[in-house]
């Protein structure tokens, strides 16, 4: 038997004092800023769901961006397009009137059955009352911009009642059941029906990672968000899931050996966390970063191109550095979940002295209101996409998680020495001073696996949460493999959800795609952004880290390498998950910046329309054609192509998909022409 699950009544929610450190000044937040942070806050109180977070944040900025984008000649709406019409004085108010009446009607749907409902909804209506508008002005009618800006949320709540995201029943999946039988913690070992599959772990007590009491037994979280509707990525012909990453390795089928291997190199994370191991590490971004996609092949980057100056030294120990990662990056510095920090990151980045606003990193210097609204616009939209792709991904592969995989070996035994004891095909690899077997003469007196029975799997690693938190850490020992914990509370102790692919990664790697591309480089500015995690004051898992530990990052990719690396030290994922979770990331990144430029500039209103037919026979005929997710289409007919007339049943659509597809009859006696027209409203 293991140890008992203790000290809860502490977690019940604990204050984080962080804040990324890149040389910030001052200055005026937009109104789109002060709303994203509202967002964020809300988040922070609320259960930590990050697809459904993702989806908040998008569909918010996805209102902010409607609202500005009325009031200019150019950008097109997404969800909501009209043309505002108000004079050049009363521009910069009307913007910002229609843009806080359309975030607010947003936030105030969302988040009013929240975990935090009292306290967000209360925060929200005094940040109205606060910029001198009326929270209970409900008016669609006419031209004002408090009407725009309520049309604009109705709209885009309209349109998201359909985009699968079960939000009616509190974003449940009534269709999804675990394989496996859930993981008794109190108990040793991992019982599975299949080892390649996620197993819910039951808890004595449960907390969430921002001090919220959760389900004692896990339910998967978000196992139907693959078919979510996302912003720029399709299907395509006989495709499942987006961008497919394929099977991970298999516990006694495909891959096997890198199955094991995956489990060993978490088993070395957590033998890294002891800051007392003499083991030190180089933090410096002359050392670390600048790594190939999806992998961890960096050496660094050789000058700081701010100040072309090479970047010092800065060596710690190696387990400050894991714990700190592994906390830094777990659930965003204030439980704002992955997608609401990089947020934070973006935020703290054009705070920065020397950042400039410039689309791209070219052209004239865009106010903060237009950088704000298209940055939170394109950045959500691909961190929403990532949700979309990656659940969808853990739901098809279900994939088990370090702490079952782990313990479920340990208890089959070795699988290195056939003719050793404890061997099982499918035991832990053995290796010195890492994976043993305990022996009769290892577990004598005094040698290093006393008081461990014979014939057992032991593991040197993290030991495990101390009893005070605040006063004591554990360091890395010998312990028993099927008892192992990961870098987490044992409240916690990993995600409610399969591990297959990252998260972490994928978010992460989503945003520096955006970033990159919306500043034009993939530096942060000044050529660092970096975190200071102070002597014994921010490790909330246990004491420290011993010494100031400042993360450090040359580039905002460099940064989402480090959030991916992070959930091996957390003992959260196998490295499998990691780089293909990067790479699915980037392209969801790319996509997202490719598609939000249009809107930008309103070419989206410029792209082809095609329309295609195959005879199905019975005298029918299927129209396909390709559409674009929220805009208006016509499909009519004409005997003449002079005079056309709507298709019954077809006569405007708002599309959430983006096919078109109609089956019509022909009309015998008369040659039928079509065309697909797109409208900006109907």
């Amino acid at each position: 038997m293991m140890r008992s699950l203790r000290n809860t009544r502490r977690l019940a929610i604990f204050a984080a004092a962080s804040f990324l450190a890149i040389g910030t000044v001052a200055a005026e937040e937009s109104v789109a800023r002060l709303w994203n942070e509202q967002n964020l806050d809300a988040i922070r109180i609320d259960f930590p769901n990050p697809p459904v977070h993702a989806r908040n944040l998008f569909h918010t900025s996805a209102a902010m961006w409607d609202a500005w984008a009325a009031y200019n000649p150019v950008a097109v709406g997404y969800i909501h397009r009209e043309t505002a019409v108000t004079t050049p004085e009363l521009l910069e108010e009307a913007r910002k009137e229609s843009i806080s009446y359309a975030a607010y009607r947003i936030l105030k749907h969302r988040y009013s059955l929240s975990v935090g409902a009292e306290t967000s909804l209360q925060r929200f209506k005094d940040q109205m009352v606060e910029l001198g508008y009326d929270p209970e002005n409900d008016s669609t009618e006419g031209d004002s911009p408090v009407a725009l800006g309520n049309r604009i949320a109705q709209a885009i709540l309209a349109f998201a009642e359909s985009d699968r995201s079960n939000e009616e029943i509190n974003y449940q999946d009534p269709n999804y059941g675990p394989v496996n039988l859930p993981l008794i913690l109190l108990q040793s070992g991992a019982q599975l029906n299949d080892p390649n599959r996620w197993q819910p772990l039951a808890f004595d007590v449960s907390f969430t990672q921002n001090g919220l009491i959760a389900d004692d037994i896990q339910t998967f979280l978000g196992s139907h968000w693959g078919a979510v509707r996302p912003f720029a990525m399709v299907l395509e012909e006989g495709e499942e899931i987006y961008y497919d990453p394929g099977l991970p390795p298999q516990l006694g089928g495909e891959d096997d050996a890198g199955y094991k291997a995956g489990n060993i190199v978490v088993i070395e994370r957590s033998r890294d966390l002891d800051p007392d191991s003499g083991d030190m590490i180089n933090l410096s971004p002359s050392a670390r970063g600048n790594n190939t996609l999806g992998e961890n092949d960096g050496t660094g980057h050789p000058l700081n191109p701010a100040t072309n100056q090479p970047y010092p030294d800065d060596f710690v120990p190696h387990g400050d550095f894991g714990r700190v990662v592994a906390e830094f990056w777990a659930d965003g510095p204030d439980s704002e979940t992955p997608p609401g920090h990089w947020n934070t990151l973006a935020n703290e980045a054009a705070d920065h002295a020397d950042f400039e606003r410039r689309l791209g990193g070219q052209g004239e210097i865009l106010d903060p209101l237009e950088w704000d609204v298209k940055l939170y616009f394109v950045l959500n939209a691909a961190t929403h996409d990532v949700a979309v792709a990656i659940w969808g991904c853990k739901e098809h592969y279900d994939y088990v998680r370090p702490i079952s995989s782990i313990r479920y070996m340990a208890g089959k035994g070795q699988s290195t020495d056939p003719a050793g004891p404890s061997y099982h095909v499918e035991g832990l690899p053995l290796e010195p001073g890492l994976v043993e077997v305990v022996t009769a003469e290892s577990s004598a007196a005094g040698q290093r696996h006393e008081g461990f029975l014979e014939g057992e799997v032991v593991i040197y690693a993290w030991g495990g949460e101390p009893e005070d938190a605040a006063t004591q850490y554990t360091g890395t020992k010998w312990i028993r493999a099927a008892d192992w914990f990961p870098y987490q509370r044992d409240t916690f102790v990993t995600p409610a959800f399969a591990g297959y692919v990252s998260g972490h990664s994928g978010f992460s790697r989503a945003a520096a795609e955006v970033l990159t591309a919306m500043t034009g480089s993939p530096y942060f500015p000044g050529g660092q952004g970096s975190f200071t995690a102070k002597k014994d004051s921010f490790l909330k898992f246990e004491k420290g880290p011993s010494v100031d530990v400042t993360l450090k990052w040359a580039t905002y990719y460099d940064a989402a390498d480090e959030a991916g690396i992070s959930r091996l030290y957390g003992g959260i994922h196998v490295p499998v998950d990691d780089g293909p979770g990067r790479i699915v990331g980037s392209k969801c990144g790319i996509a997202a910046w490719e598609l939000a430029k249009k809107y930008y500039d309103g070419s989206i209103l410029k792209e082809p329309l095609h329309l295609s037919y195959t005879i199905l026979g019975d005298g029918r005929y299927r129209l396909k054609s390709p559409a674009i997710r929220g805009m208006f289409y016509v499909l009519e007919s004409s005997t003449d192509l002079i005079h056309f007339s709507p298709v019954a049943g077809h006569a405007v659509e708002r599309i959430g998909d983006p096919t078109v597809e109609s089956i019509v009859e022909p009309v015998v006696e008369d040659a039928l022409f079509y065309r697909f027209t797109r409208l900006s409203n109907p």
